[in-house]
C-alpha cells in the first residue's frame, strides 16, 4: 500500500459514493488507475465492504449502553456458544473479548431504558453469566467509522 492507496481509503471512508472523477482528482491519478487500485484494495481485503451509516435517532434507537460481562466460563466451547447467542441480538452492534476486570464488552443500542431491560432479561436467560453491569452513554462526543490511514 502506497500513499495513493492511503488517500483512496481516506476519501472512501469519508464518502463511499464519491464519484470516480472526484476521487481520482483528489488522489492524483487517472480514473482507470484509481478504479484498478480500488479493486485491488477490495481483493486484498483492505476494503471489507461498502455500507451505509444510518442515523440511530431517526430509526428509533438513540440509547447506547455499554455492557460489561464477567463469566466463570473460559473454554472455547462456551465462547462459541456465547458468540452464537450474541449474533441473535440485533441490539448488540459490537462485541469484544477484553483483558482486565471484565471478560466481554457489548455495545447495545435500544430505544429506551425499558427496551434495554427487556434486552437484558433475554440475554441473561440465554446464557449463564457471573456479573453484568451496564453503563448508559449520556452523550456521544465523537463517533466515526473512519480508521487512521
Amino acid at each position: 500500500m502506497d500513499d495513493i492507496d492511503r488517500k483512496i481509503l481516506f476519501h472512501l471512508q469519508q464518502d463511499a459514493r464519491i464519484s470516480a472523477a472526484d476521487l481520482s482528482e483528489s488522489v492524483g491519478c487517472s480514473r482507470t488507475a484509481c478504479w484498478r487500485r480500488i479493486k485491488s484494495l477490495e481483493e486484498t481485503g483492505f476494503i471489507k465492504r461498502h455500507v451505509v451509516l444510518v442515523d440511530r435517532e431517526k430509526i428509533g434507537v438513540p440509547v447506547t449502553v455499554f455492557v460489561n460481562i464477567k463469566t466463570s466460563e473460559h473454554d472455547p466451547e462456551w465462547l462459541e456458544k456465547f458468540a452464537s447467542i450474541v449474533d441473535r441480538f440485533p441490539e448488540i452492534t459490537e462485541f469484544y473479548r477484553m483483558s482486565g476486570d471484565v471478560d466481554y464488552l457489548l455495545k447495545v443500542v435500544v430505544p429506551d431504558i425499558a427496551a434495554y431491560d427487556t434486552f437484558y432479561r433475554r440475554l441473561i436467560q440465554s446464557v449463564t453469566l457471573s456479573d453484568v453491569s451496564s453503563n448508559f452513554a449520556m452523550e456521544e462526543i465523537k463517533f466515526t467509522t473512519a480508521l487512521p490511514v
